[in-house]
């Protein structure tokens, strides 16, 4: 036979309360309420393993307390942390987080999208594929809350967090032209779907090489998916004039780029150098130390967590902005 499902009145009732007062408690307004009818009440919910049914309690409020994180991959270091940056400091104000992950594919991230919103969530907060310009434009007019993670989508006036793109990439080539290299190869991927990282952190790096003095040579520049990045630096180290310096695009491309030289045998930093941006977890403890162009994951989580907590509640009547944050050199040995 099935098990009696337990009640909010079989908790008043064992409790000597009334339903109300067991209905306060659950919702956190302890206003009229002494300690001891508090802890009475705490006691008896362990002792008769009582769940409240949230969908009901939803329904009543007519609020969910449900944000939706779609994130664009979740294989990404940065995206990882940040999402349990966010979760974090949600969770302290009593907001529940559904995570989705789109794995780069611009209808998973629809899908994922109509399908939060048919759960009727308070907000969203989406690291966008950049390719759904309709479905962003549907949370707008529903007047959704909504933050943008580490891409701009232009055309749409919504709140964004991102990197400093073109100041990382800056970074990153004049840490290796203050080395001695002048032959500094750019590695990224895909730049056809205008993802705004990856555009901009090659303009930076143009743009530092102008700064620089260092000539621009268009054979070392390779922007391609990840499992044919091997096949561009292939290439790339098979001209008669090679690089001297790689500069990772993002956490994954630098996986890409040292099972490359682990495989060819190439010694870093003495016959290339390497910096990655984004910080990765190994970083310090791979040999030799790798140089790295991190994100100020702490600040920028915490930053989308505020956003969104004061759109929901209705602090914020500005208009979105985009809010680019500063990124920091962790020099280690691998730049030499």
């Amino acid at each position: 036979m099935k098990k009696k499902s337990i009640t909010i009145g079989d908790v008043a009732k064992k409790a000597g309360v009334s339903k109300s007062t067991v209905s306060q408690y659950l919702n956190k307004r302890y206003e009229y309420m002494s300690q001891s009818t508090r802890e009475n009440i705490e006691q008896i919910i362990h002792e008769l393993n009582f769940h409240p049914n949230e969908s009901a309690r939803n329904l009543k409020n007519k609020k969910t307390t449900i944000v939706g994180i779609v994130v664009a991959n979740i294989r990404h270091a940065f995206s990882t942390e940040m999402i349990r940056i966010i979760e974090n400091s949600l969770e302290e104000q009593d907001i529940n987080v559904i995570i989705c992950n789109a794995d780069d594919n611009p209808k998973k991230e629809e899908h994922h999208i109509r399908a939060l919103l048919s759960r009727k969530v308070d907000g969203l907060i989406i690291f966008p594929t950049e390719t759904n310009a309709a479905i962003y434009q549907q949370i707008l007019e529903e007047e959704i809350p909504v933050v943008f993670i580490d891409r701009i989508v232009v055309g749409l006036s919504v709140d964004t967090i991102l990197l400093d793109n073109q100041m990382a990439a800056s970074l990153a080539v004049s840490t290796l032209a203050a080395s001695g290299h002048t032959k500094i190869a750019m590695l990224t991927l895909p730049t056809q779907s205008a993802i705004s990282p990856r555009i901009e952190r090659i303009e930076g790096y143009k743009t530092a090489l102008m700064a620089c003095e260092i000539p621009f040579n268009p054979d070392f520049i390779c922007s391609a998916e990840l499992h044919t990045l091997q096949a561009g630096l292939t290439n790339m180290f098979q001209l008669a004039d090679k690089p001297n310096a790689l500069i990772a695009g993002n956490d994954l491309v630098l996986r890409e780029v040292l099972q490359f030289l682990k495989v060819q045998e190439l010694t870093i930093p003495s016959d290339v150098a390497v910096i990655g941006i984004d910080d990765v977890s190994y970083a310090d403890i791979y040999q030799p130390s790798l140089t790295t162009i991190a994100q100020p994951t702490e600040k920028m989580g915490l930053k989308v967590a505020a956003l969104i907590l004061n759109r929901l509640q209705h602090k914020n009547k500005e208009a979105p902005q985009i809010y680019r944050f500063a990124p920091e050199l962790k020099k280690r040995d691998s730049s030499l």
